[in-house]
């Protein structure tokens, strides 16, 4: 039986970070018109952007949806009602400053964008549950679904309650596929269970698996020194069952090129290249700053609610593919609080890790590290 968006293409265009001009601030329209030219060439299809993305949206109306035919191609664009609305109505109004900036007339693909802690109770409360149906209902979107970026569990319970959600999009990639943090492989069995077919976001993790470190990039270089590294997470990522399209966040021209061209030479990864990448995982998890599990214990009985855990989880990525990453990490995760510079040592968190962590000392270390 087909399942929805099994005849899209496997590459999608994320729009999170396209090209800008030299002030940094501009985004280069022209450049993102060749890419866009490019894609739909290629045979690919699918679109991915967001009010949160900057000028995304309105740099896709003037690239895309103002000189091709509407039907040539699916827009996805989604509702982060998290970050700033103040109430029900102005999470709604979300909407229509999307079909506004867009142009596009509908949206093939509408979600609820990030998922997850607070942010889903954000949704809970504004009810944009039932109002995403509505707008499908009222032939304004034709599929509905969300973002996840929360463990497997989560996930599950979300899908439980809310069933009429027709698909998933969540961070899948060859690093994180056994992450204790991510959990992508968990993620995508829960979404199988649930006969919920996928969109897959960040599969070069930001970027950083394009340019791994050393001695991950010599054991990929010794299983195939023809194949990039993004080629190898691509590939990974194509290879993901039940899949509408694999997101990738290309910055100019010549990754729009190198990704289409592993899209027309996709063949499925063999049983020794998926090994490797094994191995690869392996390597980056011997880079880990800490053995954190994601077990949230530290976190039940402290004070100050400490994101402890999703700290830990920016020392790694930090130690793994350097400061900015994790830095990155750290303020998306403590961005509503629960900062590592909270902390009053109280010790109680180490006395719950089965892990047997220094919290406190990777607390200081943390709150130094990322000046925030």
């Amino acid at each position: 039986m087909a399942y929805l968006g099994e005849d899209i293409p496997k590459l999608g265009f994320g729009l999170m970070r396209l090209p800008h001009t030299e002030d940094g601030e501009t985004i280069d329209i022209e450049q993102v018109k060749q890419m866009v030219d490019a894609f739909l060439a290629a045979g690919c299809t699918y679109f991915d952007t967001a009010r949160a993305y900057g000028n995304s949206e309105a740099a896709i109306r003037q690239a895309l949806v103002e000189r091709h035919p509407r039907e040539s191609f699916q827009l996805a664009t989604k509702n982060a009602a998290w970050i700033k609305a103040k109430d029900a109505a102005e999470a709604r109004a979300d909407f229509d400053i999307s079909l506004e900036q867009t142009g596009a007339g509908y949206f093939d693909f509408y979600l609820i964008h990030n998922t997850g802690g607070p942010r889903t109770a954000v949704f809970d409360k504004f009810e944009l549950w039932d109002f995403v149906k509505q707008l499908k209902a009222d032939g304004k979107v034709r599929h509905i679904g969300f973002s996840h970026h929360d463990n497997a569990d989560v996930l599950d319970q979300i899908l439980c309650a809310h069933p009429e959600m027709e698909f998933v999009q969540l961070q899948v990639n060859y690093a994180d596929w056994e992450n204790a943090s991510v959990q992508s492989r968990r993620c995508v069995e829960v979404c199988q269970k649930h006969g919920k077919p996928i969109v897959i976001m960040e599969p070069v993790r930001g970027g950083t698996l394009a340019t791994p470190p050393e001695p991950v990039a010599e054991l990929l270089r010794a299983a195939n020194p023809e194949r990039s590294f993004p080629d190898w997470a691509l590939r990974f990522a194509f290879g993901v069952p039940n899949l509408i399209t694999v997101l990738s966040g290309m910055s100019n021209l010549q990754q729009m090129e190198q990704n289409l061209e592993t899209l027309r030479t996709y063949e499925p990864l063999t049983e020794g290249e998926l090994a490797t990448l094994r191995q690869a995982q392996e390597k980056l998890d011997e880079m880990l700053d800490n053995p954190c599990t994601n077990c949230h214990y530290c976190m039940k009985n402290c004070p100050n609610d400490i994101k402890i855990a999703p700290i830990m989880e920016a020392l790694n990525r930090a130690s793994m593919y350097g400061i900015d990453n994790g830095k990155n990490w750290f303020g998306f995760q403590t961005a509503a609080g629960g900062k590592a510079s909270e902390c009053i040592q109280c010790g109680q968190c180490e006395g719950a890790c089965p892990q047997h962590i220094e919290i406190v000392a990777k607390l200081e270390r943390a709150a130094e590290l990322f000046k925030q």
